[in-house]
């Protein structure tokens, strides 16, 4: 890289000693120690600022707002930077700076060339190589990518003309040169995920049998590019005979894969294929079926926080993040800060990052460098889908205490705090109006978001009496608002087919052994099955109102998020989970969740308890306790009908609705 220097800055006298020019380079490094050598390399020039097309003093301003301190030196000489490590307001003034001609060189990395959408008189492509983590060696760059880099130089409505300078190897030379002059295949790169686009196809229906995917495969791209260039997949010879065994090949290993990770299965015929759990599971989210298979090994009835968080950074979509060089040493030293430790031998492996980066944000830690927060980005984008795949992987299961985890580390990753931690997470209030809030809680703990809502109940002066002197009206205003909003109000809790109400349904902390009066209990029948209709909805707010629609206040997480809600009905003495149900938000309308479950087949007592979790904030989830007592069927017990063979000689078993046969207001049960 060192001897590309002086061809580059050649390159720039002899064919844009004035135009726009941008330089792709292969990493974040690269960029920097790029700008350096060519401000190296204007020493010797009369004029060192040549290419800065603005008075310094400008520059100055400019750069003062600047975060990047390598940017600052290097802008005053007319060279930017441009990488996915840099912070947002540093990439658009670069970007600005460059659209606009103040500065004449642009030095950005090549997995950014399809995003820099900036016109330039010369390209260059310093070097077609960059170094994959994931193989340990340097390979190059797909020729996609470096046409689309030539792309950028010339473009009409900009110029008249534009220059592309490869700098290469020698032997490659020859290649490149190739590639310019005649059209490039483009060839298919289904082989690489074919597993999950047969797991789609048998979740969809379109396949159900082995002779079904042979038939997919004839009408896919890749067979079509089989004939034409069959050394590409690894075909020696072309003939019809040689084309079936290369597709039943790869199709058996494909499902092989499948059924190993328990994403189908295979009939006793072997040809029949069949889907399950998981494998919707994984086609739903967009998962690979290594992933799903990874939460079918490893996920537990009784996983731990400290488990699952291992497991979501062990998934296949974290594969591909990126280990920079040296990067090892920075992992070792961010290892060091974090709660949960992490095998020392493997700080090179982009899982143990990914699992760095979630304890990082939860613990709000200062990172290393720029690009691990560009790196955390990236994790915390993937981490919701994967989370509520692994929520139903749990549901399926009957995991009670595990789902509950589970929905507590989706909200941790939303807040970017531990489930166990003490701040509140407010617009306007950190740390110093902890004292007030303790106050008006009259608490000597940080109170939770609950303890606060229900001490404030709905009145401003409460709030306003502790927290005048701290925030200003309007602050205030947004902190009162937002307050009121998180509340979820069960406006009704009913369970269908009992009469005549549920009025045990209570938020009342219940020990499971407690004494209670006999009238307490309800009755149901054993082996039926009972809706919980549950009314909610929450205080309509302007708070973060965006489209009509309501956003979580998650200052940490990357992207806006909807506030959603989670309804799990279960018993906790039997650690089992029932049913589980999803939402999103509730303040727009009064709306009805139903959860049906299963009495058991032995009489007895037992404790239903109701969770209405949040997906967005720590500290705001309910519960609720339904005391049931199953017993067998008896003549009294209401509105149930004995016998239903004769409906024209019903037996109506409840006295209490005798009189309906004799009324004419109901002639019949139609």
């Amino acid at each position: 890289m060192k001897t590309m220097i002086r061809p580059a800055f050649r390159a720039i006298k002899q064919h844009s000693p004035d135009k726009p020019v941008l330089i792709f380079v292969s990493s974040h490094c690269q960029t920097r120690l790029t700008a350096l050598d060519l401000i190296g390399c204007l020493a010797d020039e009369k004029n060192p600022r040549q290419w800065l097309h603005m008075q310094e003093s400008e520059m100055e301003a400019v750069t003062a707002g600047l975060e990047d301190l390598n940017l600052k030196h290097t802008c005053s000489f007319g060279i930017g930077v441009y990488h996915a490590g840099l912070a947002d307001k540093d990439r658009r003034t670069i970007k600005e700076l460059f659209v606009n001609h103040k500065i004449q060189i642009l030095i950005t990395t090549s997995n950014l060339a399809w995003g820099v959408n900036v016109p330039a008189h010369l390209v260059i492509i310093k070097g077609t190589e960059y170094y994959d983590s994931k193989t340990k060696r340097y390979i190059d760059i797909p020729i996609t990518d470096v046409l689309q880099m030539m792309g950028r130089a010339g473009r009409p409505q900009y110029d008249t003309q534009g220059v592309a300078v490869i700098l290469v190897h020698d032997i490659k030379k020859d290649f490149y040169k190739k590639c310019l002059i005649e059209p490039f295949p483009v060839e298919s790169a289904l082989l690489k995920v074919l597993p999950e686009n047969l797991n789609a196809e048998v979740v969809a229906g379109t396949i159900s049998s082995k002779q079904d995917c042979l038939d997919y495969m004839t009408g896919t791209y890749m067979f079509r590019r089989l004939y034409k260039n069959p050394t590409y997949y690894c075909l020696d010879v072309v003939n019809p005979e040689n084309v079936n065994k290369f597709l039943s090949r790869i199709v058996e290993k494909a499902l092989l894969d499948l059924e190993t990770t328990s994403c189908i299965s295979i009939g006793e015929d072997n040809q029949t294929i069949n889907t399950t759990v998981l494998g919707r599971i994984a086609s739903d989210y967009y998962l690979s079926h290594l992933t799903v298979g990874l939460f079918n090994d490893k996920l537990s009835s009784n996983s731990s926080q400290q488990d699952l968080l291992k497991i979501l950074s062990d998934v296949h979509e974290y594969a591909e993040l990126p280990v920079r060089d040296n990067e090892d040493e920075q992992n070792a030293e961010l290892a060091k800060l974090c709660p949960y430790k992490v095998n020392q031998h493997t700080l090179d492996s982009p899982h143990t990052k990914a699992h760095l980066l979630f304890q990082a944000h939860f613990s709000r830690l200062s990172l290393p460098s720029s690009f691990y927060h560009t790196d955390t980005k990236s994790v915390l984008d993937q981490a919701i889908r994967i989370l509520q795949a692994m929520l139903d992987v749990a549901a399926d299961r009957g995991w009670l205490e595990t789902a509950l985890r589970i929905q507590q580390l989706v909200q941790m990753v939303i807040q970017g705090r531990w489930i166990h931690t003490s701040v509140l997470i407010l617009p306007h209030l950190d740390l110093p109006h902890i004292p007030a809030l303790k106050r008006i809680c009259n608490t000597n703990h940080t109170p939770s978001l609950l303890e606060l809502i229900f001490s404030v109940g709905g009145k401003m002066e409460k709030l306003s009496k502790e927290l005048s002197d701290d925030l200003e009206p309007t602050k205030m205003e947004e902190v009162f608002d937002a307050l009121v909003s998180l509340l979820l109000v069960p406006l009704e809790v009913t369970l269908d087919g009992l009469v005549p109400d549920t009025s045990c349904i209570s938020n009342r902390p219940v020990e499971l052994n407690s004494r209670l009066l006999d009238s307490d209990w309800l009755q149901v029948v054993c082996n039926q099955e009972y809706t919980v209709n549950i009314k909610v909805s929450q205080i309509p707010t302007t708070f973060k109102r965006r489209n009509d629609r309501r956003y979580a206040f998650a200052p940490k997480f990357p992207e806006p998020k909807e506030e959603g809600w989670c309804f799990v009905l279960g018993s906790v003495e039997q650690k089992e989970l029932w049913a589980l149900k999803r939402s999103g938000p509730l303040w727009w309308a009064k709306s009805t969740q139903q959860l049906s479950f299963a009495v058991p087949s032995n009489p007895g007592r037992f404790v239903v308890v109701l969770y209405i979790l949040s997906d967005s904030y720590i500290g705001l989830d309910q519960q609720y306790y339904l005391h049931l007592e199953a017993v067998k069927v008896k003549d009294n017990m209401g509105p149930y009908i004995r016998s239903f063979d004769d409906l024209s000689e019903v037996q109506i078993v409840s006295e209490t609705y005798k009189g309906w046969m004799e009324e004419d207001s109901h002639p019949s049960w139609e």
